[in-house]
């Protein structure tokens, strides 16, 4: 028996970083929803007790450094399966890019193992062991989109984004989350994307207030220190996207479009930049 997920990239709409905790972790406040770039998961039960990954991509793990790899260790685990599985990965989002690309394929296959095994696992139990793997994992499991607090996890159902396109450019660098984070000093931001705001412009379904209130503070530390993403940025607005903004702690960045005769213009442009370009719709 086969199941196959689908599993999305995600873009930050508004990110806010309000305070390093004691645990280690900042606390923050962001919206994400999700956009039609996607891993395939193709799900096989094996026979013999064992966690196999592959993937057409030659540049991510197999081991337990996979996020995918962790989700079935984790839900063998607590659910005292015996048997095996094979997850192979149908990587189309970029790594370390700011897409949680990772994240989505944990979600992907806890969704899938769910349904291979028959586990019927309730929602909380689902969004902890989500939560396990990482602070982006509860919202890739449940889509859509969402405010999240805490660390990333503590999810609130918002009104998705009017329909429109999303460019996403992704310059030929790696950026680390947890180097960006470690630079980034809340007490030097002069100003916080507002979540209320975002709310606001996202229940009235208005693009145009959606794209004046994005807003990243995490642009702060990585434009700095790479150059490439703030000329990335900067090519994105000349070129007309009606709202930009980096994904996440990138190097991602991304620009909002509501007309679909402007998106070959701002594709094509940023083709001169880097190569990792993709023209998608928005998942409302």
């Amino acid at each position: 028996m086969k199941i196959y997920e689908k599993a999305p990239a995600k873009i930050n709409l508004m990110l806010d970083v309000l305070h390093k905790r004691p645990d280690g972790y900042h606390e923050v406040e962001m919206i994400m929803t999700m956009v039609d770039l996607a891993d395939r998961l193709t799900i096989t039960e094996l026979s013999r007790d064992t966690i196999q990954i592959s993937s057409q991509a030659g540049y991510i793990p197999l081991d337990e450094k996979n996020l995918a790899f962790q989700a079935a260790q984790k839900i063998k685990a607590k659910y005292n399966i015996k048997h095996g599985v094979h997850i192979h990965i149908d990587k189309q989002i970029p790594v370390a890019a700011g897409l949680a690309g990772g994240s989505s394929d944990a979600a992907a296959a806890l969704r899938g193992l769910n349904r291979l095994w028959n586990l019927q696992i309730p929602h909380n139990d689902m969004m902890e062991l989500g939560a396990s793997i990482g602070s982006d994992v509860p919202f890739c499991i449940t889509g859509g989109t969402a405010l999240a607090t805490g660390r990333g996890e503590l999810l609130t159902p918002l009104t998705s984004p009017p329909d429109c396109w999303v460019v996403l450019a992704k310059p030929p660098i790696n950026v680390s989350t947890a180097d960006v984070y470690g630079r980034f000093r809340a007490d030097k931001i002069a100003k916080h994307p507002s979540a209320i705001e975002m709310q606001k412009a996202l229940e009235h379904k208005s693009f145009d207030e959606i794209c004046h209130q994005l807003g990243n503070v995490l642009e702060d530390v990585t434009l700095t220190h790479y150059p490439q993403v703030q000329q990335l940025k900067q090519a994105m607005i000349q070129l007309g996207a009606d709202g930009v903004l980096m994904s996440g702690s990138g190097p991602t960045v991304f620009g909002l479009i509501s007309k679909e005769s402007k998106v070959a213009r701002v594709y094509n442009g940023l083709r001169g930049f880097c190569k990792e370009v993709y023209a998608v719709r928005i998942l409302t």
